[in-house]
């Protein structure tokens, strides 16, 4: 399982670094380098974390991000995804470097956007710890007891995972010094924000007790926000 990890987690790495590298036109991009090393790094760390103490959610993380169980919809949104996460990559490649559309970012954003990225992904280890059925598809995993998850972050929102992912989608460009990506960002929340009220749908008709869940924990992403 470990072996699986590094060897997706470097291949990983190799196709975003192929974009980002490949649209800046230069290898010369210290904060590309230090933003492939953090995710890098801490995915690593994250995933052995996994693999000592829930090797099945490991292994449903490292599983294709399309599968036979899901939805249709879920499928296509997953494939979108990934096209859209390649695109923003190479716009903040274009932008920041090659054309150099954004204005220089002042080192403390630049230091934020590293804040956010890390705090993303510690945030997703209590996510992980409180819930072991957090499989990047959308489908009901009866083989491993699928049941409804209401402690931890899971008692404050219904998708602490999600909120996490706002990090990560405001720290990359700011990091990556990309206003351009940066105005991207809404885009991307409000497509999560679609795939968590189709995800809800889903769990509420097939996982017993979901939709008391959701009478229970009313916002989704951010407290007393949404």
């Amino acid at each position: 399982m470990i072996k699986r990890l590094i060897l997706q987690t470097a291949l990983w790495l190799t196709a975003m670094g192929g974009l980002l590298f490949g649209a800046a036109g230069t290898f010369a991009w210290p904060a590309a380098w230090w933003y492939l090393i953090e995710v890098g790094g801490l995915s690593l760390w994250l995933g052995c974390w996994l693999a000592r103490h829930d090797p099945g959610l490991l292994a449903e993380r490292l599983a294709p991000i399309v599968q036979s169980q899901q939805s249709r919809w879920d499928r296509i949104f997953m494939t979108g995804v990934a096209l859209v996460w390649c695109g923003w990559l190479v716009l903040m490649g274009l932008d920041a470097m090659r054309f150099r559309w954004s204005a220089p970012l002042p080192v403390a954003l630049v230091s934020l956007g590293s804040l956010c990225v890390f705090l993303c992904i510690f945030f997703c280890h209590f996510v992980f710890k409180a819930n072991s059925y957090a499989a990047p598809v959308v489908k009901i995993q009866t083989g491993r007891g699928h049941k409804v998850i209401d402690t931890g972050p899971y008692a404050l929102v219904r998708h602490p995972m999600y909120g996490a992912g706002l990090l990560l989608f405001i720290g990359t460009p700011l990091l990556l010094g990309s206003w351009y990506g940066l105005a991207f960002v809404p885009v991307m929340v409000a497509g999560i924000g679609w795939r968590a009220v189709r995800e809800e749908r889903v769990l509420a008709a097939q996982l017993d007790g979901y939709a008391d869940y959701m009478k229970r924990v009313r916002f989704r992403f951010v407290p007393f926000i949404w």
